[in-house]
C-alpha cells in the first residue's frame, strides 16, 4: 500500500464518531492498552459493535491488539499516528518552518483523558 493510500485509510478510519472517540480513548490508556470489554464499557457500546470498530481501526494500522488469557487488550499504535502526523504535515510551511510554528506547540498542550 502506498504512504498515500495507508494516509487516507487511516483518515478514513478515524472519520466516524464512535471510533474517533475509540481511539482518544486508548490514547488516553497509554501503552499498557485497554480490555476490549472495558471499552464497551467506558464508550456504552455492545461489545460485537465495538468489536467491528476495533477491527476497522486495527487493519488501518492505528490500533495494535494483543491476547493476554481470555482478554483482548487494545492500543494506540503511536508509531503509526505519528507517521499520521508526518505525512499530513511534510509539505507544511514551503521551506518558511515560522508558517508551522504551531505545529510545535501541539505536543505541549494536554487535554486530560
Amino acid at each position: 500500500m502506498t504512504e498515500l493510500n495507508q494516509t487516507i485509510t487511516q483518515l478514513s478510519a478515524l472519520a466516524q464518531e464512535t471510533r474517533l472517540r475509540v481511539f482518544r480513548y486508548l490514547m488516553c490508556a497509554g501503552e499498557e492498552g485497554i480490555a476490549a470489554g472495558k471499552i464497551a464499557e467506558a464508550m456504552d457500546l455492545a461489545p460485537n459493535k465495538l468489536s467491528g470498530h476495533l477491527n476497522i481501526l486495527n487493519n488501518a494500522g492505528l490500533v495494535n491488539v494483543r491476547r493476554d488469557g481470555r482478554w483482548m487488550i487494545y492500543r494506540a499504535n503511536i508509531d503509526a499516528i505519528s507517521d499520521l502526523v508526518r505525512s499530513l504535515i511534510e509539505t507544511c510551511c514551503n521551506n518558511n518552518p515560522q508558517v508551522c510554528a504551531a505545529l510545535n506547540d501541539l505536543s505541549k498542550t494536554k487535554e486530560t483523558c
